[in-house]
C-alpha cells in the first residue's frame, strides 16, 4: 500500500488548533539548503537612549514620565487600540452591516530598563520576572467583569511592525474572545467532547514520540515546529503538564518556561549567523501566549501554549510573504516543518 511521503509529495496538513489547512510543496526544495548568509544592517545601540519613550526616566506622549525602573515596567498604552469606557452600542442593517462596541485595556510591558537588549539577551532570572508580570496582568485584567480574554504578545523587529527597539511586549485585554483564540477554543472543546482527553496533551505525546520536529525540551515544556506550521521557522511551545493558563504554573514551571524562552529566542538569532557562536541577526517575530479565556466559564479543554511566528525565509533579508494563492486560497510552504526543525537543532543556543 503506497504511503504519503511528507518530504517528497505535495500534500495538505491540518492545523488541529484552528481546523484550517495548509498546502505543503516539498518537491520545490529539491536542492541543497539555501540558507544564504547575509549580514543584517547593524545599529549601534545604546544602553540608554535619551530619545526613547520607553527608557527609564524619559517622557512619553502627553508628558507622562517613566519612573527610573530597574527591572520590568508596565503602563497603560498611550495610544490604546481598546478603551475601557467605549460605548456598548450596536449596528445591524439587515444582518449585512453589523458592528458592536468593544471595551478593553491595552498595556505595555518593558522587559528591561536596558535599551540595547532583546528577550534573547536576558538571563533566565530576568525572563522569569517578565513571566511573573504576565501572570499578574492576566490575573488582574481577567478579574474585570468586562474582560473575557487577555492576549499577551510581542512584536520584535521593524519587519514585524515594531517601531521601538527597546525590549517590550504588549497586553490587549478585551470584552470579546478574539478570532484566533475562539477557533482554538472550539477545536479543543470539540476534541475533548469526542475523545474525553485534551487535544494538546495527545498531540504533545505524538510529537515527543516521533521527535523529528522537536527543537528543544526541558522538564516542564517542549518546543517544536508544529506539524502544520505556516511560517518557515514557526515554533510552538507547550507545557508538558495540563495547564489551562499561566496562573496554574508552579515556580519550577515558571523557571522552565524562562529557560525555554531564552533558548528558543537565542536559537533564532543564530539561524542566519555568519559562523556558529557569532550571532549577528536579531531574528524578528510575532509571538505570544494562548490560554484560557477569562469569561468566568470552565475551560477544561484549554491547554497553555506559546506561538512564535518569525517571517524570515532563507536569509536575514529574505522574508516569506503571504501573497497571491495564500491570500486568496490557503497558506502554502515549500520548506517542510521537519527540515525547519533540523536546521534549528543544528544551531540550538543552550
Amino acid at each position: 500500500m503506497p504511503v504519503l511521503n511528507l518530504q517528497e509529495d505535495t500534500h495538505r496538513r491540518l492545523n488541529i488548533l484552528t481546523g484550517e489547512w495548509i498546502l505543503v510543496s516539498p518537491h520545490r526544495m529539491k536542492r541543497p539548503w539555501q540558507g544564504i548568509v547575509e549580514e543584517a544592517a547593524k545599529d549601534e545601540k545604546l544602553k540608554y537612549d535619551p530619545d526613547c519613550y520607553l527608557c527609564p526616566g524619559n517622557s512619553r506622549a502627553g508628558g507622562i514620565k517613566n519612573p527610573h525602573y530597574k527591572e520590568t515596567f508596565v503602563f497603560d498604552n498611550d495610544f490604546s487600540a481598546l478603551i475601557s469606557d467605549s460605548p456598548s452600542l450596536k449596528l445591524n442593517n439587515k444582518n449585512l452591516l453589523v458592528a458592536k462596541g468593544e471595551k478593553g485595556i491595552c498595556r505595555v510591558v518593558c522587559f528591561s530598563p536596558r535599551h540595547d537588549l532583546t528577550l534573547a539577551d536576558l538571563s533566565e532570572d530576568e525572563i522569569k520576572k517578565v513571566i511573573d508580570v504576565w501572570s499578574d496582568e492576566y490575573e488582574t485584567l481577567g478579574k474585570k467583569d468586562f474582560i473575557n480574554y487577555v492576549q499577551i504578545f510581542e512584536n520584535k523587529g521593524e519587519m514585524m511592525g515594531c517601531s521601538n527597539p527597546h525590549p517590550h511586549g504588549q497586553i490587549w485585554a478585551q470584552q470579546s474572545v478574539p478570532v484566533e483564540p475562539a477557533k482554538e477554543t472550539l477545536q479543543q472543546k470539540n476534541y475533548l467532547r469526542k475523545n474525553k482527553s485534551c487535544l494538546l496533551c495527545d498531540y504533545l505525546k505524538a510529537e515527543l514520540k516521533g521527535k523529528e520536529r522537536i527543537v528543544y525540551q526541558n522538564q516542564g515544556f517542549a518546543a517544536f515546529v508544529p506539524f502544520w506550521a505556516t511560517w518557515p521557522f514557526e515554533i510552538l511551545i507547550i507545557s508538558k503538564r495540563h495547564r489551562e493558563n499561566i496562573l496554574e504554573f508552579s515556580e519550577k514551571e515558571k523557571s522552565s518556561f524562562a529557560e525555554i524562552l531564552r533558548i528558543i529566542t537565542g536559537t533564532y538569532d543564530r539561524v542566519f549567523s555568519q559562523r556558529d557562536g557569532d550571532p549577528n541577526v536579531s531574528f524578528p517575530y510575532s509571538a505570544g501566549i494562548h490560554q484560557s479565556p477569562t469569561d468566568g466559564k470552565d475551560h477544561d479543554e484549554w491547554h497553555f501554549h506559546f506561538h512564535f511566528y518569525p517571517p524570515l525565509l532563507r536569509s536575514a533579508k529574505i522574508k516569506k510573504f503571504m501573497v497571491g494563492y495564500e491570500m486568496l486560497a490557503e497558506p502554502q510552504r515549500d520548506f517542510t516543518p521537519e527540515l525547519s526543525a533540523e536546521k534549528l537543532r543544528e544551531v540550538i543556543f543552550i
